[in-house]
């Protein structure tokens, strides 16, 4: 991409700000910026004071911000891995974006999901996560160790451990800071930070494994302030959950400046470029990154990463590096990961809008990492844990989907603790397609709609759904079918600009259900309420059921003719355009359309052939029909008979589906 923008304010500094543009261009890509140039000086107009111990930089011009950058960060951090140990400082700058007065800030404090078995993310995921399970004692927790004001102030005394969603006195993921004085509308507020976390034992997308560790959540991380008619808002105010054990993450986007510390034989990758080369000083190597417009940093560490770097442009994609973090089982899968990545891009830029970013970040964990495996951060993704086997398309696929999540989630950040179809569903979406389109690699539709067990509403928060599994089959394959149902209305091209035009209306912003129902019925011209009201806010799938087939013989021995009715009827929610196949013994098939306008249908055909059955939907391209079992009907036969015949096939079409998908 175009790298940082410079922003003009005198005519008469024209020269000065040329040459600093050129400097900028050619640091952005090389990554060894001088720091007095660099992008970590570079901050939006309300600037804040540097981390509590990095060199002084001198001012940059401010680069025009593609988010509302609300919140800075400054953070120095040290890794001791032979105590799975960090140590950080953070600088964090607020700008309240509403009109009340607030007293109080609120903190994420992830790490402590892992403190004990009774916090409300071990309660909940039974400690288990997908098919990773906590490892014995791997416990982690977070703790704040200093708060100060800018003018030195002790706040440390004034936090408090809240849980509104639960009341659970043991989850410790949500703290509240009491401020000695009101932060009104429109004004900023810093305040200096220190803090400690013990890594867990690699789980649930953070922690350490042998001398890998995934710093993912690390830092404390404020929540989210929201005015009123945010994601629909009536009054203004923070929106604040606990970490739950399906939940993922909500924040605003901001400015990211961090210095990360290591053993000095160890490799970082992270959010964001690196402004300057790594130094080493006293066994350490110092690492220094920078991101802006991004809602999340995070970062990765091991000795044993073989590092690859690739450029690459393409319509959309203005200019990137591709760097890629192998363990070295998969070295030799290199061109794979880098193929699949610029199948991505490519695609979804094309698709989504432009990608922003000058870096991604690929990271393959070793096996015993894979708890960190399959996971997204702004620009930078988790494969799978590396095996020494070799893997399917399945390498590809993780690739491909978390790569997705830089819009879905990365630029178009919904809000994941109470909508996660706009992330999970929406990228799901975009990820078959790619995989189609790159590796013609058709989705089993009929196959992931039938391991949906219960349907419930899309738009209720990700820990209501109960189990993992429950929550999976909904906001993953539920959703992305719902969106492929609203395709198979609509056709391919008018999806095409539904979907661009939401993505391009809500990028860096927080959309919500409503939003993209309204975008839909803009470029549809159309109302789509009844729809989302069954299918989206509601918990329905379709169920066509082919209920009696009577049929008289109407000829004579010259001239047979049989006429036959055949009623159909809608179980579950509104169809529309279902295909009806009538089969007769002489081997004559003829196809009918049912509207959907009813509840039920009859059609009467007449042959000279007997009819011996009728089925709808013949080819599955009823995506949201999730009971395939009452669809055929074999003429003499009861329904109830021909439920029991299909049944024993379907279920196990379920159950396998079921075992290979989360």
């Amino acid at each position: 991409m175009v790298p940082p923008r410079i922003q003009v304010f005198l005519s008469s500094m024209l020269a000065l700000v040329m040459l600093a543009g050129a400097f900028l261009l050619i640091a952005r890509f090389s990554g060894t910026a001088d720091p007095a140039f660099g992008p970590e000086s570079g901050t939006a107009p309300s600037a804040v004071k540097a981390p509590l111990s990095p060199p002084k930089v001198q001012p940059d011009l401010p680069a025009p911000a593609l988010s509302n950058r609300l919140v800075e960060y400054h953070m120095d951090v040290r890794l001791t891995p032979e105590e799975n140990q960090l140590t950080g400082t953070q600088t964090l700058t607020w700008t309240h974006p509403g009109k009340k007065a607030v007293t109080e800030l609120y903190f994420h404090l992830y790490p402590n999901a892992f403190a004990s078995k009774d916090t409300t993310f071990m309660k909940e995921s039974g400690g288990r996560l997908r098919s990773d399970t906590m490892p014995q004692d791997g416990f982690g927790s977070m703790s704040i160790t200093e708060v100060k004001t800018t003018d030195g102030l002790s706040l440390l005394h004034r936090l408090q451990y809240v849980q509104p969603d639960d009341g659970n006195i043991n989850d410790q993921t949500l703290v509240k800071l009491r401020l000695p004085r009101p932060v009104k509308g429109g004004e900023s507020i810093t305040l200096h930070l220190g803090f400690q976390v013990e890594l867990p034992k690699i789980f649930a997308r953070m922690g350490s494994a042998g001398d890998f560790t995934m710093a993912g959540q690390w830092f404390p991380k404020l929540s989210v302030y929201e005015p009123a008619g945010t994601r629909g808002a009536s009054e203004e105010g923070w929106n604040l959950h606990q970490y739950h054990g399906n939940s993922e993450f909500y924040a605003d986007f901001g400015i990211y400046s961090v210095r990360i510390r290591v053993p000095e034989h160890y490799i970082v990758a992270a959010t964001g470029f690196p402004t300057k080369s790594a130094v080493t000083s006293d066994g350490e190597k110092i690492y220094q990154f920078y991101a802006d417009d991004v809602h999340d940093f995070a970062w990765v560490a091991s000795p044993d990463f073989i590092a690859a770097e690739e450029a690459f442009s393409a319509p959309g994609v203005p200019g990137v590096k591709i760097k890629l973090y192998l363990d070295p089982l998969h070295k030799h899968l290199k061109d794979r990961y880098f193929d699949a990545a610029k199948a991505a891009l490519k695609s979804y830029s094309k698709w989504y809008g432009t990608y922003p970013y000058s870096t991604l970040s690929i990271v393959v964990p070793p096996e015993e990492g894979n708890g960190a495996g399959g996971m997204e951060y702004p620009t930078l993704i988790t494969a799978f844990g590396a095996k020494d086997d070799s893997p399917g398309y399945e390498l590809e696929r993780t690739v491909i989907h978390e790569i997705g999540h830089q819009y879905f989630y990365g630029m178009i950040a919904s809000n994941e603790f109470e909508e996660a179809w706009l992330d999970e569903a929406f990228t799901s979406y975009a990820e078959e397609k790619v995989m189609e389109l790159e590796y013609g690699l058709t989705p089993n539709t009929a196959a992931q709609a039938a391991s949906i067990a219960k349907p419930s509403s899309l738009t209720q928060e990700a820990w209501k759904y109960g189990s993992h599994q429950h929550y999976a089959q909904n906001v993953y394959t539920r959703g992305k079918l719902v969106l492929q149902d609203i395709q198979r209305h609509v056709g391919a091209k008018t999806m095409e600009r539904i979907m661009k035009a939401y993505a391009q209306k809500y990028r860096f912003k927080h959309p919500t259900t409503a939003d993209f129902q309204q975008v839909v019925e803009q470029i549809t011209e159309s109302s789509w309420q009844s729809y989302f009201d069954h299918y989206v806010y509601g918990a329905q799938m379709m169920d066509v059921a082919v209920e009696s087939i009577e049929g008289a013989s109407t000829g004579t021995a010259d001239h047979p003719s049989y006429t036959t009715t055949v009623t159909l009827s809608s179980r579950g929610g509104p169809v529309h355009q279902v295909p009806v196949t009538f089969a007769f013994e002489n081997g004559e098939t003829i196809r009918r359309v049912w509207d959907g306008s009813s509840e039920a249908a009859r059609f009467k055909v007449t042959s000279s052939s007997p009819l011996i059955w009728a089925m709808a939907d013949p080819d599955y391209t009823m995506v949201l029909e999730n009971k395939h079992v009452n669809n055929y009907l074999k003429a003499g036969m009861e329904a109830k008979q021909v439920t029991r015949w299909n049944l024993s096939v379907t279920k196990l079409i379920e159950t396998l589906y079921g075992a290979l998908s989360w």
